[in-house]
């Protein structure tokens, strides 16, 4: 069993910025896939960043178009946890964000975390 627990949303002004910390718990989750997912109110949830081990001291990150340029995902795998720097903020960016840990067989999702930016 894998625990995901999501801290670090808040309230932030348009161009300003954020940082998202995740912390998971469990064996072996340093070689799993972990990242973010967002939902805004109204819309399906959909994919933001992701890290992937590769190696020992290696991860592989991919992000989404909106996302790219603005948000860097870091990954400790020695502390079990990942987090999303989050620069530029735009409006469009409000929504609750949601750590994932995805295993060889399932995938396992934080509480979510609220990020509100206004212009």
């Amino acid at each position: 069993q894998v625990q995901v627990v999501e801290s670090g949303g808040g309230l932030v002004q348009a161009g300003g910025s954020l940082r998202l910390s995740c912390a998971a718990s469990g064996r072996a989750v340093s070689r799993y896939r972990m990242g973010w997912f967002r939902q805004a109110p109204g819309k399906e949830r959909e994919f933001v960043a992701d890290t992937r081990w590769i190696g020992p001291g290696t991860v592989d990150a991919d992000y989404a178009e909106s996302v790219k340029g603005r948000f860097t995902i870091f990954r400790d795998t020695a502390k079990k946890s990942a987090s999303l720097q989050m620069n530029g903020l735009k409006p469009e960016d409000t929504a609750v964000y949601y750590c994932i840990v995805q295993t060889t067989t399932d995938t396992y999702w934080g509480q979510g975390t609220q990020v509100t930016v206004f212009s």
